[in-house]
């Protein structure tokens, strides 16, 4: 699978820490914004990087990626234009791992072959599609796998140690856990509850494991860094972006750096814990 997300991981392991992953939506508040945003997350300290890709009907999103959604179809992003912008973040980032996370229905109106041919070309490393249970993996996980793009998993409190094998079976880059029962954005679960989660995990698999949902501030990232191999933030950022719009919905000169600083402080909450180690 995607060399960069493997070498990031190495990387990682390295230097003793977990990383951060970050999550954007593609379009928020406009096209042009969330370029500057995204070209500056890596240099803001986010080791690896989700891109949404906005959809009608998010199924998994807290209202707040749900919103975010909506001003980014309003803005007039589309997954050719999505690729587009991973096009342009690989003419001055060749390293940084970039995953798309979006739901199928976008791919299929695509074409799962172009796409995939597409993403690759753009630089994509690797595709989280939250609709798309193991049982349909012929849909798009295996011809992903097969032309080289990681199929990351998500794993919840749920998900028994019965259904873990089949959950994994095909899951490459890493995985992702989704630490509560829930929606984006909601209250996150206890250090203890992450670490025996994680615990478990690595029972059934030697891939990295990221944990996500409900983690917002330097201090949760930081407890998370302590079992996980990465800590995943995605709607406090979104928040970030939100906070500093105008009453239009618009973006600001302040919104760029709200998101950005926001990851830098995210940022030192993982490093934190490595120096402490």
């Amino acid at each position: 699978m995607s060399g960069r997300i493997e070498r990031r991981f190495a990387a990682l392991r390295e230097d003793g820490r977990s990383g951060l992953v970050t999550f954007t939506m593609m379009g928020d508040p406009d096209i042009e914004t969330s370029f500057e945003i995204l070209r500056g997350l890596p240099a803001a300290g986010a080791d690896i990087i989700e891109i949404g890709s906005p959809f009608t009907d998010p199924m998994a999103d807290g209202p707040v990626i749900q919103v975010a959604g909506q001003r980014a179809l309003k803005a007039g992003i589309t997954l050719e234009k999505t690729i587009a912008l991973v096009r342009r973040f690989r003419e001055t980032d060749g390293e940084t791992p970039l995953i798309l996370m979006g739901y199928y229905n976008p791919i299929y109106i695509y074409g799962v072959d172009r796409f995939l041919g597409d993403a690759l070309d753009a630089g994509l490393d690797g595709l989280i599609i939250v609709d798309l249970p193991p049982e349909e993996d012929s849909e798009l996980c295996l011809p992903a796998l097969e032309a080289g793009l990681a199929f990351i998993r998500l794993t919840a409190p749920t998900t028994d140690d019965a259904r873990l094998p089949r959950v994994l079976a095909n899951s490459s880059g890493f995985v992702y856990y989704i630490s509560i029962t829930g929606i984006t954005g909601a209250d996150g679960a206890s250090s203890q509850s992450i670490a025996a989660a994680v615990e478990r995990l690595r029972r059934h698999t030697k891939l990295p494991i990221a944990v996500g949902f409900g983690i917002k501030t330097p201090e949760q990232v930081a407890a998370v860094a302590g079992s996980a191999d990465a800590a995943v933030v995605g709607s406090a950022i979104i928040s970030a972006i939100e906070n500093s719009l105008n009453g239009a919905g618009a973006a600001t000169p302040q919104t760029v750096d709200a998101a950005l600083s926001l990851v830098q402080a995210l940022s030192a909450g993982v490093r934190q814990t490595a120096t402490e180690a």
